[in-house]
C-alpha cells in the first residue's frame, strides 16, 4: 500500500475543507447534515435510596426513552456492585450499564487479588473516579449519574452516596434520587422519611415515590399491571443484597393503589367514614 502522491500545483497542504469543496463536497453543508440528525441517545430515567434502621433500599423504574420516545419498558436500573452494595444509574442507558459492569469487575478482581472486601467509602471513591473519567462523554450530551449504596461492614450501618457528572462525591445521611423524576420522587421520600425507618416501611416508601414520580414526568414509568413490569426494588443489609421478587411490589403496589382510590379518599374527607356509613350530625 502506497500513500497518494500530490504534485505541487494540486497539494491540498493543511486546509481540509478547502480539499473537500475541490472535490465537490461542501463541508458546511455536511456539518449541518449531522446537526439535523443528532444520534438517538436511550436515558434511563428516575432511581432512589433510602436509608433504614438495618441498612439500605434502592429502587428504580423501568422506563427509558430516546427523546420523547418510549425505547424500553423493562430496563434494570438497580444492580448489585458486590455482595454487600448497589449501584442504580440514570442518564446515558449505554454507558451507564458498561460502567456498571466494569464497577462490578473491579469490586471482584480487588476481593480476589486482596482476599477481603474494598470498604465501602473505597467502593464509593472508585465509583467518583470513573464517572470522573466519563466526563468528555457527558460533555457531549452522554451523562451518567449513579447513586451507590450499601452495608459499611466497618460501621454496622447502611450508608449512600450521590455523585455529579464530574465525578464529585457526596454522602446523604438520609435519602437521595437522581433522574428526570428525581424532583418528585425526592419530595415523597423527603416529606415520608423518618430516622430509623423499618425496611418494609422504606420499601413502602420508595414505591410511592415512584408512582407519584411518574404521574408528574413523562419519562419515568409506572407499574405496569398489564404486563406485569414493576420497579426494582433491593435491600442491602448485614445478610448482604437482596432484590424483592416482582409478586411482592404487585401486592405493595395494588395495596397503594387501594389507599389511593377514590373511596378511601372520600372517607378521608369524612372523618374516616365510609361511603356506606351515615354521618352522624
Amino acid at each position: 500500500m502506497t500513500l497518494p502522491f500530490f504534485t505541487p500545483d494540486v497539494d491540498p497542504g493543511p486546509d481540509f475543507a478547502g480539499l473537500l469543496r475541490r472535490q465537490g463536497r461542501d463541508p458546511e453543508t455536511r456539518i449541518a447534515d449531522a446537526a439535523s440528525h443528532p444520534l438517538t441517545i436511550m436515558h434511563g430515567t428516575t432511581v432512589v435510596a433510602i436509608r433504614t434502621a438495618g441498612g439500605v433500599v434502592m429502587a428504580g423504574d423501568r422506563r427509558a426513552t430516546s427523546g420523547n420516545l418510549i425505547s424500553h419498558r423493562s430496563m434494570e436500573k438497580v444492580f448489585p456492585a458486590d455482595r454487600f452494595s448497589g449501584v442504580a444509574i440514570a442518564g446515558a442507558a449505554g454507558p451507564a450499564m458498561e460502567m456498571v459492569r466494569l464497577f462490578q469487575l473491579q469490586l471482584e478482581h480487588y476481593e480476589k487479588v486482596e482476599g477481603h472486601h474494598l470498604s465501602l467509602e473505597g467502593k464509593a471513591n472508585q465509583l467518583s473516579q470513573m464517572v470522573r473519567a466519563h466526563l468528555p462523554a457527558a460533555m457531549q450530551g452522554m451523562v451518567v449519574v449513579p447513586l451507590f449504596a450499601g452495608y459499611d461492614l466497618q460501621r454496622g450501618v447502611g450508608r449512600l452516596f450521590e455523585f455529579d457528572v464530574t465525578g464529585g462525591r457526596y454522602e446523604e445521611l438520609h435519602h437521595a434520587a437522581t433522574g428526570s423524576g428525581s424532583l418528585h420522587a425526592g419530595t415523597v421520600v423527603k416529606i415520608g422519611y423518618r430516622a430509623e425507618m423499618d425496611p418494609s416501611d422504606a420499601v413502602d416508601l420508595a414505591i410511592r415515590a415512584l408512582f407519584e414520580a411518574a404521574d408528574d414526568d413523562s419519562a419515568t414509568g409506572g407499574p405496569d399491571l398489564v404486563r406485569g413490569i414493576f420497579p426494582i426494588v433491593a435491600v442491602i443489609d448485614a445478610d448482604g443484597y437482596r432484590r424483592l421478587e416482582d409478586d411482592e411490589i404487585r401486592r405493595r403496589f395494588e395495596g397503594l393503589l387501594g389507599d389511593l382510590s377514590p373511596s378511601n379518599t372520600r372517607g378521608s374527607a369524612d372523618g374516616g367514614a365510609r361511603p356506606d356509613q351515615e354521618v352522624e350530625r
